[in-house]
């Protein structure tokens, strides 16, 4: 049977991506969502709330794996934004993206996101913390 994944240290945060980047390689602006502790054992996280802060249209919202040299970048996920004009009767774009078992990042390696539009999306990891 395997060991449990819990975390011992929980952290909270959040981040924007505002700045246009259709790479898919990792060049280019990158936001940093969460970043695993290097004195820790690693870090776990479980799911990001992504909240777009005004208008959308369609795009893309793409999520890397970073290794802590930065030299390291790997495309994770992509994740589909449709336009919405938000107003008194329409909420503005938000979306879940749930690490299915957790996202398990190792010491020092980050997940950073990126937006193919210049529009702002706040970015909230939820459950996320490190082990010990």
């Amino acid at each position: 049977m395997a060991a449990a994944n819990y975390v011992v240290t929980p952290k909270n945060g959040f981040t924007q991506a505002t700045t246009a980047n259709t790479a898919r390689d990792g060049t280019g602006t990158l936001a940093t969502v969460f970043t695993a502790l290097a004195t820790a054992a690693g870090s776990r996280l479980d799911r990001l709330i992504v909240h777009a802060a005004g208008t959308t249209t369609a795009g893309m919202i793409r999520l890397f794996l970073v290794d802590s040299g930065g030299t390291l970048i790997r495309l994770i996920r992509e994740v589909p934004v449709v336009a919405i004009t938000p107003s008194a009767t329409q909420p503005a774009f938000s979306v879940e993206v749930v690490f299915d078992n957790g996202l398990i990042l190792a010491n020092g390696v980050s997940l950073q996101a990126s937006t193919e539009k210049t529009e702002t999306f706040n970015i909230i990891p939820i459950v996320a913390g490190d082990f010990a």
